[in-house]
C-alpha cells in the first residue's frame, strides 16, 4: 500500500491551490481517503474525507466552504481543492486510508481509523 501526496507549495492567501493523493498497491475504488494536516507544534487534524463511492464527503468546521475533496477512481486519485486559503492553514498534509469504505461523522476525523499514510506535502499561506 502507497499513497503519495503532492502539489504543495507557497500560496498566497485567498488564492487557490490543489493537493493530489495518489495511490497504488490495493483496490483503490474499495477505500475512502481522508487528509489530514498538521501545522507545527500542533497536532494531526482532521481535514476531509471521501467516501469509496465519492457519494460523501466530511470536512472540518474549519475549511468547510474554502476546500473540495474529489477522486479520481480512474487515475486512483484523490484531490484536495484548497480556495481562499488562510494563513491558519499552513501545514504538512497528509492523505490516509481509512479503514473501510463508508466513513460516518463519528469517525472520519480520527487518525486511529486510517491504516496507512502517504509522506505529506507542505502548504505554506504567505503573503
Amino acid at each position: 500500500v502507497q499513497l503519495q501526496a503532492s502539489g504543495g507549495g507557497l500560496v498566497q492567501p485567498g488564492g487557490s491551490l490543489r493537493l493530489s493523493c495518489a495511490a497504488s498497491g490495493f483496490s483503490f475504488d474499495n477505500y475512502a481517503i481522508g487528509w489530514f494536516r498538521q501545522a507545527p507544534g500542533k497536532g494531526r487534524e482532521g481535514v476531509s474525507c471521501i467516501s469509496s463511492s465519492g457519494g460523501r464527503t466530511f470536512y472540518s468546521n474549519s475549511v468547510k466552504g474554502r476546500f473540495t475533496v474529489s477522486r479520481d477512481d480512474a487515475k486512483d486519485t484523490v484531490y484536495l481543492r484548497m480556495n481562499s486559503p488562510k494563513p491558519e492553514d499552513t501545514a504538512v498534509y497528509y492523505c490516509a486510508r481509512f479503514l473501510g469504505s463508508h466513513p460516518i461523522v463519528s469517525s472520519w476525523a480520527n487518525p486511529f481509523q486510517y491504516d496507512s499514510w502517504g509522506q505529506g506535502t507542505l502548504v505554506t499561506v504567505s503573503s
